[in-house]
């Protein structure tokens, strides 16, 4: 199986993927921990995958998304974006609205504590 139809298979059975450097319990870089942080603090349930771990996927998924940066998060099968749109995406609310759009399951209470807290 190529890279390319490792990720697609990925990201098509599982709701949530986070391609990043580390896992999602010991990232290995800081945009990484702050994505991943996020989604374990609102409790969704994510597969992270390891880019670290395999250098054809570490470049295949930036072939893939035509996305230069690592982390990257996908939400049913869509891109989403890396660190920063998903910091302002939290930040706004919007990645509530996404969840909500896509049936994922996250808690509200610990997003609208992620705004107060950067208020």
């Amino acid at each position: 199986m190529s890279a390319q139809d490792t990720i697609r298979d990925t990201i098509t059975k599982n709701d949530v993927v986070l391609f990043m450097k580390g896992t999602k319990m010991m990232p290995q870089c800081g945009f990484s921990s702050r994505v991943a942080g996020v989604l374990n603090f609102m409790g969704v349930e994510f597969q992270d995958v390891n880019v670290l771990a395999d250098a054809e996927i570490r470049q295949g998924i930036k072939d893939f998304s035509d996305w230069p940066t690592i982390p990257q998060l996908y939400v049913k099968g869509e891109f989403v974006g890396g660190c920063d749109i998903v910091t302002e995406m939290t930040l706004s609310g919007e990645l509530d609205q996404l969840f909500e759009t896509k049936g994922v399951a996250f808690d509200k209470e610990a997003a609208d504590k992620i705004r107060e807290a950067n208020a």
